[in-house]
């Protein structure tokens, strides 16, 4: 037959494509920094607060919102604002109340709070049944989606896996443009759902690809959503009850942040342009895998790593100080002269995530043999803002965040760091909901910040005078 290429053929046009495109961004790339590069002094000049914050944390107020409050702040007698514990409310409860309270209870609780943050209610027992049993319905893929969507072309990164996943479960939808409450909120039910199971799918479809085994679990109507996802995630099927209960937990506490962290806000903005569902998770899916967002706990545990590998006596101060120097020197791990995990654009004295979280970690490193480790993450915890407060004019306090701890805990969950943004995502997409649900009710109006323009006027040159 005419007209085929070969395999070698193939190959060689595909290091030819390499080398052009390398050689032209390589004949480019200056032009493209120079004509981009602004002065960082017009920023203050012009009153812009970059990342929409001030040099104390404070926020550009650009929304309203009844689903979540976050407090970092308190006001004295004397009218004066000073940083304070950190505080998240779910609909106006407080998240100690709201995890201790399943906890006793011996309840998992990401079903609980995910009724209440999207209808605003604690449900009684028999709503929660019911919403319980709502969940279990929507548990389904379409005939042929895995074998047809997910096994086809899997990506080693799962959040490009989820993002197709969910941009193709549009294709499945009749009423996929109806923004309306109804039918968005079906929408918002289905994909809070499946989101376990696209992401472990996604996950043994490349393992798969990569030449390991192949297993695919079906979720199981009697367990919960943490449940589900350790055991469609293991060969065996098997986890512990205190797995299970970690990580819920850690689902509850991604749940939601408000309406101004970076995905959510996202959610809001790209909601207000009237477009459906699927592309508003998406556009939320893209925001939340960025390193600095929800991708920061990969990072976490990728630079304890790396420490454990450089420190040769995890339990010298001396030893742990020089590396954590080194870090903000841009002298070790990926020399961006940052310790992830440390720090919180909001809070200053403490992220209550953090707080409940490590409650349970002791725990579980209790019982996976993991306490060396853990006592470094603590070591960390307590000097990395001594080390931050040598090395960097700072404005507020700097203390672990959520991301400090998840990402031990899913290490030794066991979880695989590509699943770590992706089960964020699952915990997340439920916030993302309801803010969704929230801006269509609320605001009939498409959110356009404005931008300062630099650019100077030129007089268009001809080609031939170039």
């Amino acid at each position: 037959m005419t007209g085929m290429t070969t395999g070698k053929e193939t190959e060689t046009m595909s290091q030819e494509y390499d080398k052009m495109m390398r050689q032209f961004a390589d004949k480019y790339r200056h032009v493209c920094v120079a004509n981009n590069s602004i002065d960082a002094k017009l920023f203050e000049q012009y009153g812009v607060k970059r990342g929409l914050r001030d040099k104390n944390g404070k926020g550009v107020l650009s929304g309203i919102t009844n689903i979540s409050l976050i407090k970092a702040t308190e006001e004295t007698e004397d009218g004066h604002i000073i940083p304070c514990d950190g505080q998240l409310y779910y609909r106006g409860y407080n998240i100690y109340d709201l995890t201790a309270g399943f906890r006793e209870d011996k309840r998992y609780g990401f079903e609980e709070i995910a009724f209440l943050l999207l209808f605003g209610e604690l449900p009684n027992k028999q709503e929660l049944q019911e919403f319980q049993q709502v969940l279990v319905k929507n548990r389904r893929l379409p005939t042929n989606f895995v074998r047809d969507v997910i096994m086809k072309a899997p990506s080693q990164d799962i959040m490009n896996s989820l993002t197709k996943s969910v941009l193709t479960l549009s294709s499945y939808d009749d009423n996929v443009t109806d923004n309306s409450i109804d039918n968005v909120m079906r929408q918002c039910l289905m994909l809070i759902s499946v989101f376990p199971m696209l992401a472990v799918y996604g996950y043994h479809a490349y393992n798969y690809r990569m030449g390991e085994d192949l297993f695919i679990y079906a979720p199981s109507p009697e367990l919960s959503t943490a449940e589900n996802i350790l055991m469609m995630l293991r060969e065996n099927k098997e986890y512990t009850k205190l797995e299970a209960k970690i990580l819920d937990m850690a689902l509850v506490l991604h749940m939601d942040h408000g309406g101004g962290n970076n995905s959510t806000f996202t959610t809001h903005v790209v909601t207000s342009s009237g477009t459906d569902t699927y592309s508003t998770i998406v556009a939320a899916m893209a925001s939340l895998k960025g390193p600095k967002h929800g991708g920061a706990n990969v990072k976490v545990t990728q630079m304890f790593d790396d420490m454990m590998e450089k420190v040769s006596d995890w339990e010298d101060d001396d030893e742990v100080r020089r590396y954590l120097t080194d870090l903000l020197d841009k002298k070790a791990f990926d020399r961006k002269g940052l310790i992830y995990g440390m720090g919180h654009a909001i809070y200053s004295v403490s992220d209550p995530r953090a707080d409940i979280f490590k409650k349970f970690v002791k725990q579980l490193a209790r019982e996976k043999g993991c306490e060396k480790e853990y006592a470094l993450y603590e070591k960390v915890e307590h000097m990395a803002p001594e080390v931050i407060a040598e090395k960097r004019k700072i404005y507020k306090g700097v203390n672990a965040n959520v991301d400090f701890y998840s990402g031990l805990v899913y290490s030794m969950l066991d979880l695989p760091p590509s699943l770590y943004t992706p089960i964020f995502a699952a915990a997340r997409i439920v916030g993302w909901s309801a803010h969704r649900l929230e801006e269509l009710k609320n605001v009939d109006k498409i959110i356009r910040p404005a931008y300062k323009p630099l650019a100077e006027y030129k007089e268009y040159v001809r080609m031939d005078e170039r």
